[in-house]
């Protein structure tokens, strides 16, 4: 894509590239203004598929690989879904135009805040934004049609599994936080099944009570 990109077509057009065919989710891109949801020392970024850092040692998830997170969702327009790692909140509001209902958790007050702001600015209504230990989940909210995780850790925290509706489907990057791989799971009978691995990527470290202590440094 070209440094000079500006428009949520030219974004359509790069996650078009990367393999992204759910049109639906195509389509939320085009009319989520990603440039509303990025700091504004980032605005020369917003249309590009990259991530841009958002403070806090905190970056957004690159367009193409939470497009890819999404899509492996198979969201349909009914689900209760459940997103580990706000962030600003463009991953949130496509997630929302989606779905039915998105239920948010934050870990970093002031980041919540912006990403607030940002979903309220565009007129997205049908989140519940949360700020606290996204390890645990949100379990007065569940069960869950879908799971999304924005952060790493080695295993799916097990109050994550147990929120997850029997036949929902969660997708979370395994690995120690800066090398990982995106993997896609499917609730059964029996539990928490792997079903593919997505692709290769870095993301920061999943913290909190089921994932790495606070205040660990991200190896990225």
């Amino acid at each position: 894509m070209s440094p000079m990109s500006k428009e949520p077509a030219d974004l359509v057009q790069a996650l078009r590239a990367a393999g992204i065919r759910d049109e639906r989710l195509l389509e939320a891109v085009r009319t989520t203004p990603r440039a509303e949801f990025v700091p504004a020392s980032q605005l020369a970024m917003a249309y590009r598929d990259v991530p841009v850092a958002i403070g806090q040692g905190q970056v957004t998830t690159q367009p193409s690989l939470s497009a890819m997170m999404i899509e492996s969702l198979g969201l349909e327009g009914r689900e209760h879904v459940l997103e580990i790692g706000t962030g600003l909140g463009f991953q949130t509001a496509l997630l929302a135009r989606l779905a039915a209902d998105v239920v948010s958790i934050e870990i970093g007050p002031d980041i919540a805040r912006q990403a607030r702001d940002n979903l309220a600015r565009q007129k997205v209504r049908n989140v519940e934004l949360r700020v606290g230990d996204g390890s645990g989940g949100v379990p007065d909210r569940a069960p869950y049609d879908a799971v999304v995780v924005s952060a790493a850790f080695p295993e799916v925290p097990a109050p994550l599994i147990a929120q997850v509706r029997p036949s929902g489907r969660l997708v979370q990057p395994i690995g120690p936080g800066g090398h990982e791989q995106v993997v896609y799971f499917l609730r059964t009978a029996s539990g928490l099944e792997q079903r593919r691995v997505l692709t290769a990527a870095r993301f920061v470290q999943l913290q909190g009570r089921y994932g790495f202590p606070q205040g660990d440094r991200d190896p990225l």
